[in-house]
């Protein structure tokens, strides 16, 4: 005999998930914690996987829950629009997901997005800022429709459409030394304090392997993970760094400077990575396309 499940279980599930216990998650859908249960454990009945790992401290998702949460979020997001459509005639609702490394997610991401939401106001975003690794994983794992990262951090199973390039530049405050010269040489870093990222992050490899092409090596420090980190140590005094163009301050600050380092010059490609095969929502698509002619060449 089959089990079927029903609307309310799949919201009673990413309730609980989102709000972490079946008290407050009972209460956000005004039911008792009992009948919450029972829609839980009717669900998992369902799909025959156990989702949620239930001790007397914590809620934990399972393998199978943690595989189940996206879907069931895009199977809920349809269900809304497609209703909030039927609702309000005349305009079309979707919801666009990506993850993208925090530099793209910081600088350039907004403007396109806001003249995308000047033509499609009905359309929302979902924005995932992570590292490369983390992107691709997200992707593959379905949780987005699509990434922007690094090229070199894609996958067999992704395909990777280039977006744009940007070099690395150097970066310090306005009293230092080296920021009345144009441009500057890697060797002309040396005796200063160094601000790198930590050698997890797509860029650091991308800079290290530069480098030892260069036959440079260059002492940092200071190790971050972030590069916005990186850009308050610099704007403290406490040395300078080395970072992509887009994670510098875009307008004139009034504490910072940027300039051009070379010999080597040193670049990075940011793209579009998604599943192979993939066809992507009309909405997304659009964006999509919309990106692509904006900075691609």
């Amino acid at each position: 005999m089959s089990i079927n499940y029903e609307l309310l279980d799949l919201r009673a599930f990413v309730a609980v998930v989102d709000l972490v216990g079946f008290h407050r998650a009972a209460t956000s859908l005004n039911m008792s914690q009992p009948a919450l249960s029972r829609r839980i454990q009717r669900l998992e009945l369902a799909i025959g996987e156990i989702l949620l790992e239930r001790t007397t401290r914590r809620i934990a998702l399972t393998t199978a829950g943690r595989a189940f949460l996206p879907m069931v979020r895009r199977m809920l997001d349809e269900f809304d629009h497609s209703l909030f459509s039927m609702q309000d005639r005349g305009r079309r609702s979707a919801v666009v997901t990506l993850a993208c490394i925090p530099t793209a997610a910081f600088y350039f991401l907004p403007s396109v997005i806001g003249r995308f939401k000047a033509q499609y106001p009905a359309v929302r975003f979902r924005i995932s800022d992570m590292s490369a690794n983390n992107v691709i994983e997200a992707v593959l794992r379905g949780d987005v429709e699509f990434g922007i990262s690094l090229f070199g951090s894609h996958h067999s199973e992704l395909t990777f459409e280039p977006l744009l390039e940007e070099e690395f530049v150097f970066a310090c405050r306005r009293d230092h030394p080296l920021a009345e010269r144009e441009e500057l040489q890697w060797s002309d870093l040396e005796g200063y304090p160094l601000i790198t990222v930590s050698r997890s992050s797509g860029n650091r490899l991308l800079l290290d392997g530069a480098l030892v092409k260069a036959g440079l090596n260059l002492a940092w420090s200071f190790e971050v993970n972030h590069l916005s980190t990186s850009l308050g140590l610099v704007e403290a005094g406490l040395g300078v760094s080395v970072l992509p163009r887009l994670a510098t301050p875009q307008l004139p600050h009034p504490i910072l400077v940027t300039r051009k380092i070379s010999n080597p010059t040193v670049s990075r490609t940011l793209g579009i990575l998604r599943r192979q095969g993939l066809t992507l929502p009309p909405a997304t698509q659009q964006f999509v396309t919309q990106l692509l002619g904006t900075w691609a060449g």
